[in-house]
């Protein structure tokens, strides 16, 4: 029972996973599900030798911890007072820069890649 639940859970956390704008034909989230469709835990490894009832204990934090990320929990849970990190002296804006790169780049055509391509190369600063 506990390894279906596990399983069950598993599939779900993969259903509610984001989909990858940057490279729409290698997902996780199907890697994983034909990984488990295949008869494979998400089991480590160094766990693989548990059997009965440890394994479904492994096979239970391996989802709790796939919750866990899509959840923010660890990043609510461990907050930053200053946000040192994604704002740094030298550039920062970097990260924003990079987030909004990365959300147009998938909507961007053939001529719009080769203008970046060349505003890269020349630079007027």
């Amino acid at each position: 029972m506990s390894a279906s639940r596990a399983h069950r859970l598993l599939q779900k956390a993969l259903e509610r996973w984001p989909k990858d704008p940057l490279r729409p034909e290698c997902q996780l989230q199907n890697v994983l599900a034909k990984r488990l469709q295949a008869g494979h835990s998400l089991v480590p490894p160094y766990e693989a030798s548990l059997t009965g009832a440890a394994r479904e204990q492994a096979e239970l934090k391996q989802a709790n911890a796939l919750y866990g990320l899509l959840e923010n929990r660890y990043q609510n849970s461990y907050k930053l007072k200053q946000n040192r990190i994604m704002e740094p002296k030298s550039n920062p804006t970097y990260y924003k820069d990079l987030v909004k790169e990365l959300e147009e780049a998938p909507n961007r055509t053939w001529l719009g890649r080769i203008a970046n391509r060349i505003k890269g190369l020349v630079r007027l600063e």
